[in-house]
């Protein structure tokens, strides 16, 4: 006889795991290193985007999407190095999902459309008002708050996930006076993001980025690692994990990407630019941390900042000071310290080529015209989240090195293997919180296909 049908370790996307599992009929237990987490982890600090394939919100805007073309954007940004199982089955449940959050969460769920994301080929990327991941997990919190079947441990710490001889799972959860207590449950599942906040994984598994400034949970400690390979669990594309090249330096808060997108360009202290930033921003962050002082501008224009508004975090930039404003180019340059011939020649190029007038000499052409009063962010690069872990199959089980699945063990977002491929350039948006909401989902669901004893 088990205390509970299943312990979520980790409440950030597993909540979406905790809410689905007790909707299904199962008793859950939520253990939570971090007394805030509401607003302190990686769901929280993210732009709440999940991509949602082929879902009615899309059919409503009138784009056509599917599975499949998702699977195809994700081929093409990885070049066909992303993990098979993970992807096909976060693509055949991203529907699902952003539906099941407006339905049984309550999250008011959106469709953007007004800009396109590096790799997606049609708006996909869901979020709510405000595109902020607070507002989101607090839709969860609340959810979980008011089921009778949902229990709260915080803070206490998952430390082990022992077999037992009856197949349950002894979790093993440790407070912070380092009291442990044992709690019997049918599964485990592992949601207690990557390894971003230890800086000696970091080193080991994604050197080029290991002396950027981590932009993430501080309980993102790798975990998961350590309980699964303990358990014979094997991993995987530990080199893969998310960058982000525009973390404003003195606001130390992620300025949206949808101002490149809109038109916006990167420059360094020399006033040029130094590469084509519509790659994407993952990527975009190597690129940044090897250019000399690792810091760069971010320039763009009135009409920019008028549409980046739409995001919480470019709100917060701009309340802390941190855009710069100038009624021309040499006073922009000067404002920001660098010099003005060159930066006037890179925003007339931009132009030119939004004109129709020439070619980008770094390929890009995402491009608009860009006009006077001028705006810029100090930016650096950040690690935001690692996108490597455990091995799972198609609904979320923790595989052992031989490929099989361990009983009772599952794992989502950061805690396991995610779509993204190896690096930082198979990064999508959206492709953190799908496999953190989707996964923790689909585990709940096969967790609750098994749980005969209870009326769904």
């Amino acid at each position: 006889m088990t205390d509970v049908d299943l312990v979520v370790a980790g409440a950030g996307g597993g909540l979406a795991g905790a809410v689905r599992a007790a909707e299904l009929g199962l008793d859950v237990l939520v253990v939570e290193a971090n007394p805030h987490y509401s607003r302190g982890n990686n769901t929280s600090m993210s732009t709440a985007m999940v991509p949602g394939p082929g879902s009615r919100f899309q059919a409503a805007a009138g784009v056509q999407d599917s599975p499949e073309r998702f699977l195809a954007d994700i081929a093409a940004k990885t070049h066909g190095t992303a993990y098979p199982a993970v992807a096909r089955a976060l693509a055949q449940v991203g529907a699902e999902l952003v539906e099941w959050l407006a339905d049984h969460v309550g999250m008011p769920i959106e469709l953007p459309t007004d800009f396109g994301y590096p790799g997606h080929s049609v708006p996909r990327v869901h979020s709510v008002p405000g595109r902020h991941g607070s507002s989101m997990l607090r839709h969860l919190v609340d959810a979980v708050a008011t089921h009778h079947r949902i229990d709260l441990l915080v803070p206490c710490r998952l430390v082990e996930a022992p077999l037992a001889g009856d197949g349950s799972r002894t979790a093993v959860v440790e407070h912070p006076d380092g009291r442990r207590e044992a709690v019997s449950a049918a599964a485990v599942l592992l949601a207690t993001n990557g390894f971003g906040a230890d800086p000696e994984l970091v080193r080991a598994h994604l050197p080029e980025i290991a002396g950027a400034r981590y932009h993430g949970s501080e309980f993102s400690r790798g975990d998961a690692l350590r309980i699964g390979t303990a358990l014979g669990a094997a991993t995987g594309f530990l080199d893969a994990y998310q960058g982000h090249a525009a973390l404003s330096v003195s606001a130390q808060t992620l300025l949206t990407w949808t101002s490149v997108m809109h038109g916006g360009a990167v420059v360094d202290h020399t006033g040029r630019r130094f590469g084509d930033e519509t790659t994407g921003y993952s990527e975009f962050a190597a690129t940044l941390a090897a250019r000399p002082g690792g810091q760069g501008w971010l320039v763009f224009d009135e009409r920019i900042d008028r549409l980046c508004r739409a995001f919480g975090d470019y709100l917060d930039v701009v309340g802390s000071g941190a855009v710069r404003t100038g009624s021309t180019v040499a006073r922009l340059a000067e404002t920001i310290g660098v010099p003005a011939e060159p930066l006037a020649e890179e925003i007339a190029q931009l132009t030119a080529v939004a004109l129709g007038e020439g070619t980008d000499r770094f390929g890009r052409t995402v491009e608009a015209e860009l006009t006077t009063p001028w705006h810029a962010v100090r930016i650096e690069p950040a690690l935001f989240h690692t996108q490597g872990g455990l091995l799972v199959d198609e609904a979320a089980r923790v595989l052992d090195t031989e490929g099989n699945p361990l009983p009772g063990l599952y794992a989502s977002g950061g805690a396991a293997v995610g779509m993204s491929g190896h690096g930082a350039a198979g990064y999508l948006a959206g492709n953190g919180l799908l496999p953190a909401l989707g996964l923790a989902y689909l585990a709940a669901g096969h967790l609750a296909s098994t749980r005969t004893s209870h009326t769904v």
